[in-house]
């Protein structure tokens, strides 16, 4: 067994604890370097609650929610993605052909779904019963199998048509089933 790391560690310890002590709010000191003071700071005080105006009801009650601008928001986001996929994939002159097949048929889905997007309800007063969500979400599945299986032909002519390199980013696995390399 060798000694040296013994005599290496215990310095070092030492050291360190002078630190922590020397920093610690029980050696504040008034005065010292050029009259600078060293002292714990208080913790910030908790933000005042405006009181709730109807009672506990009032205070847990969410703002409405709204099926439209989410389904907005989730056609927005693939849009993005499909960019950035265009881009990320470096597509070859050879492959564009295929690529603007898979795009025309995706922006022709996307303006499907934008109308669907259209027809749902501004906003949903919590609590709505589970029938109502339930039929909410059985309508919005529909509306997104339809725009799979519209884009489906171009999209795997397009994945024909890649490089392996090229498949490679497709064929990752998506966190949860959505992620950056959702398609449609």
């Amino acid at each position: 067994m060798s000694l040296r790391p013994f005599f290496l560690a215990v310095p070092t310890a030492i050291v360190a604890a002078a630190s922590l002590a020397w920093l610690t709010s029980a050696t504040a000191f008034d005065g010292g370097l050029d009259g600078a003071q060293v002292a714990q700071a208080n913790p910030p005080a908790a933000p005042a609650q405006p009181p709730a105006a109807g009672g506990p009801e009032k205070a847990r009650e969410r703002p409405p929610f709204s099926p439209q601008k989410m389904c907005v928001e989730h056609l927005a986001r693939r849009i993005g993605n499909r960019a950035y996929l265009k881009a990320r994939l470096d597509l070859k002159p050879e492959q564009m052909n295929a690529w603007n097949a898979f795009e025309k048929a995706a922006d022709e889905a996307s303006v499907k779904e934008k109308a669907y997007c259209a027809s749902l309800p501004a906003e949903i007063k919590p609590p709505s019963n589970f029938a109502d969500r339930f039929s909410l979400q059985a309508d919005r599945m529909k509306a997104r199998a339809a725009t799979l299986e519209a884009v489906k032909p171009s999209l795997l002519a397009l994945y024909a048509a890649l490089t392996p390199e090229q498949k490679e980013l497709l064929d990752r696995p998506t966190m949860g089933g959505r992620g950056m390399h959702r398609r449609g």
